[in-house]
């Protein structure tokens, strides 16, 4: 049985960390209203782009003209998961959420004798997969030091990503993050992004467009700066739903330590009041002996 001291210590020790767990989850809060709104700016310009595109590209849908991040390679053998988890843990299961979508596709993809490989964005989901795909993993970026997403960052994984699919290394590439809808909702997401699959593309456009320049010129200019749009907003949606997820953990951990609080104090003062009780009799059972 513990001493008193070190009921003491511990009830000491579980005070410390509620008061991290409190901090961090207002840190998470501040951070969060920062996010959320940096999500509801891009999400109108990533979904008027998605229509724009959409429109155009349905207009030569079919040609032999067409790009080849619309076109596709012609061939689904290859497949490339970008795979966007956050740096840091301690926000629930919100890492752990994307990297089970990443490994029910991988699983599916490799059942169906596709390739597939990794390109991971973040080193929570690059610790998980490695464990099990280390070697497919052809690309790993840290964004630890970023303290504010900007789109130079998503150009610059976009180039990388364009870069690979010019050289042929895969032929179908799909972007995973996680969708912030709430503090308690963060939805895994999974978005094809190269060949380029705008919404309104497959029904084709209401309206008939003229275009100057030629679809042409305009798809080759519009299409690298999608999938760089695509994936910036890839990392707005997780930077807010990583805050979400962590601020709604930190709560949770903070309710438990002062549960946790609670039930040592009892405990304390049960074995203080009988450890006394005790003393009492045999300071009683001594007198009267005499």
């Amino acid at each position: 049985m513990p001493s008193l001291k070190d009921m003491r210590n511990r009830i000491a020790a579980t005070k410390a960390t509620q008061k991290i767990t409190r901090a961090m989850q207002m840190v998470a809060a501040s951070k969060l209203r920062r996010a959320q709104s940096a999500v509801e700016v891009a999400r109108p310009y990533a979904e008027r782009i998605g229509a724009m595109l959409g429109n155009i590209a349905a207009s030569v849908a079919g040609s032999e003209t067409a790009p080849r991040l619309l076109a596709g390679t012609g061939r689904d053998q290859v497949h490339l998961l970008v795979v966007c988890t956050a740096e840091r843990g301690l926000c629930g299961p919100f890492n752990s959420a994307i990297v089970r979508l990443v490994r029910e596709r991988a699983n599916a993809l490799i059942a169906q004798g596709k390739e597939v490989k990794f390109f991971c964005v973040g080193r929570k989901g690059y610790d998980q997969l490695r464990r099990q795909y280390e070697r497919q993993i052809v690309e790993h970026i840290e964004l630890r030091g970023v303290r504010t997403i900007g789109f130079e960052h998503a150009q610059s994984i976009a180039e990388k990503l364009l870069s690979l699919f010019e050289e042929g290394a895969f032929d179908v590439a799909t972007l995973f993050y996680s969708t912030f809808k709430s503090v308690v909702a963060q939805i895994p997401t999974a978005q094809q992004i190269i060949p380029a699959t705008p919404p309104g593309g497959a029904n084709g456009p209401a309206v008939v467009y003229e275009y100057e320049p030629a679809e042409d010129e305009i798809l080759a200019e519009l299409l690298p700066r999608y999938v760089a749009t695509q994936v910036f907003r890839a990392l707005l949606e997780n930077a807010a739903s990583e805050q979400g997820a962590r601020m709604t953990a930190m709560d949770n951990a903070t309710r438990n330590a002062g549960e946790m609080i609670r039930k040592q104090t009892l405990t304390y003062n049960r074995t203080r009041q009988a450890m006394i009780t005790k003393e009492l009799i045999e300071i009683i059972s001594g007198a009267e002996a005499l």
